[in-house]
């Protein structure tokens, strides 16, 4: 039976239909079918639909737990850009203005295509998307740890205390910086109306204006929350692994990281899964921090941002109820 009250959420059905803010829309991501819809500037919406082509559907076993933590992470920041790059089309830095490609973007383009040269740059985005986030969150707070040596020499447990502190400071000033730029308020705004949309459509309510609005925008399935737990399992998993085989030497621990990096997403991925699927004590207790970081990436949405939201997950329903249960 659907809630009736729609400022609640269903108790029961959770889909794994989820999206992602864009510049001035949102991507939608269903069982069977991806969609981007864009409010272009004359007020219009812009669509694109694609049926998805799952890896896992090629080779089983990158669908496997753990292993499919890496592989959906690495998939979701490639579309993640390409949508992102898709969206900001339509709003260039200087209206009227057409930029002249560069030198290696016309070389790259008579060498490629300009298609596959569009795959290039995408997979270059994220690549570097991947390794800034790893500089800042891991080699980063290890730099700083060494520090720790200075004042307390030979104390491993202070040296991991550091570090752990630091990854924790780095994300949450991380966050709080980008949602006070003002080139991202509006994406978090999209943000919150694609959280709101997946929640009205949970409780089983019609999926209008009005319903939407009045939902929560906070989700426990953000990939804000995701992030946070990846930060926090990196956290056990590293002083588990340095409590038994102490590194002191910065690179090798950095390096010691990133070999545990794909075992931490594993993890997270699957915690996720998890604490998705179940509405416990424990479970809100596990997911709070993830929620309250939300408040740095989610903002209350207009009911044009809402339209939007709505036209973006209805063109990724499934034709059959309950093909998209999580």
């Amino acid at each position: 039976m659907p809630n009736c009250d729609p400022k609640c959420p269903g108790p029961g059905f959770k889909t794994m239909c989820g999206g992602q803010a864009l510049i001035e829309g949102i991507m939608m991501r269903g069982p069977k079918k991806q969609s981007i819809v864009v409010r272009r500037p004359d007020g219009g919406l812009e669509i694109k639909v694609e049926d998805l082509k799952l890896i896992k559907d090629r080779h089983p076993v990158l669908g496997w737990p753990l292993i499919r933590g890496v592989v959906n992470f690495c998939s979701s920041m490639v579309n993640g850009v390409r949508a992102l790059m898709y969206s900001a089309d339509f709003y260039p830095e200087e209206e009227g203005e057409s930029e002249e490609p560069s030198k290696f973007e016309r070389w790259l383009e008579n060498k490629l295509g300009s298609e596959k040269m569009m795959k290039v740059v995408v997979i270059f985005a994220a690549v570097l998307g991947i390794a800034f986030s790893i500089g800042l969150f891991f080699l980063l707070p290890t730099l700083l740890g060494t520090a720790v040596t200075l004042v307390a020499p030979g104390s491993m447990l202070a040296r991991n205390l550091a570090e752990n502190l630091l990854k924790i400071v780095i994300f949450i000033g991380y966050l709080a910086l980008c949602c006070r730029m003002k080139e991202l308020h509006r994406v978090f705004e999209y943000h919150g109306a694609e959280h709101k949309t997946i929640f009205c459509y949970e409780a089983g309510l019609p999926l209008t204006v009005e319903n939407v609005r009045v939902q929560p925008r906070h989700h426990p399935r953000c990939g804000t929350s995701f992030l946070f737990m990846v930060i926090f399992i990196s956290i056990i998993v590293s002083t588990i692994f340095f409590s038994i085989w102490p590194v002191e030497n910065a690179f090798l621990r950095f390096l010691a990281h990133l070999v545990m990096l794909p075992l931490v997403v594993g993890i997270s991925y699957e915690f996720n899964r998890w604490a998705g699927r179940h509405d416990g004590p424990v479970t809100r207790v596990l997911r709070a921090p993830g929620l309250w970081l939300q408040n740095f990436t989610t903002f209350e949405p207009d009911d044009s941002m809402i339209e939007v939201g709505i036209e973006a997950l209805k063109l990724v329903l499934p034709e059959r109820a309950g093909e998209d249960a999580w």
